[in-house]
């Protein structure tokens, strides 16, 4: 018999992630010592060229529950968040980044959302006194406009899609991960898009956060690309590749 599945799956996409996984398995294990659920925690390893599925290995005898799913080669965060939810089995499934730049202990914030809403997105535009270590004047700026365009084009209402902690009920939301197509930073936008074309209820929950300089953003070249997908979405929903469910 299988055993029960877990009430939460925590998502880690990770990507050479070596130096900053200890400290994170580190604290989540203390937080599941006191949040009072069953949990797993799938580090999805996305084509890594260090030891990083080396390291989350090395944590299984402090969280029995951890799993290492790899990617094979580098596909980018969407799809590295997509595989983790797909192998997910919790009733409800989180990510979160690497560096828990929202930390951990935020999570209960999202999940006791869950009780009126399918998905609750993480925000650090909704309440910016929450922030304990600013980007720089450019990123905050360009991510103030990269929301904007979201904004005008996909119609969303969220002030802040890009925060990597959002967390679903999995069997509402299945259907947002078997058609996303988004596959690297600009996923974001695309499942928030997907929500509501599916008529899911979505909630933006302030956390608290602060930005690492370790970030695997860059500045241009991801910009760009973000920019692009937003388009790319639009596109796909004209051309019909988000069927609704009959």
């Amino acid at each position: 018999m299988s055993p029960a599945p877990p009430d939460l799956s925590i998502i880690i996409p990770s990507y050479n992630e070596e130096l900053r996984l200890p400290a994170t398995l580190e604290r989540i294990a203390s937080y599941l010592q006191t949040c009072g659920r069953e949990a797993e925690i799938l580090v999805v390893d996305d084509g890594s060229k260090d030891r990083t599925a080396a390291v989350a290995e090395s944590f299984r005898s402090k969280i029995p529950s951890l799993r290492v799913v790899s990617n094979g080669v580098n596909r980018g965060k969407g799809f590295s968040v997509r595989h983790g939810m797909q192998e997910a089995r919790g009733r409800i499934a989180l990510f979160t980044d690497a560096d828990l730049s929202a930390p951990i202990e935020e999570a209960g914030k999202l999940i006791d959302a869950l009780g009126t809403n399918d998905l609750a997105i993480g925000s650090r535009a909704v309440d910016r006194s929450l922030i304990s270590v600013h980007e720089s004047r450019l990123r905050e700026f360009a991510g103030i406009i990269f929301n904007k365009i979201v904004r005008i084009v996909l119609w969303l209402p969220f002030v802040d899609t890009q925060c990597g902690f959002k967390a679903f009920r999995r069997d509402r939301c299945a259907i947002l991960f078997e058609q996303q197509r988004i596959e690297r930073f600009g996923f974001d936008p695309e499942l928030l898009y997907l929500a509501r074309h599916h008529g899911l209820r979505a909630v933006e929950i302030p956390v608290r956060w602060g930005h690492s300089p370790a970030t695997k953003v860059n500045m241009l070249r991801d910009s760009i690309r973000m920019f692009l997908d937003v388009f790319t979405i639009r596109w796909n929903a004209l051309l019909g590749r988000y069927p609704r469910k009959a």
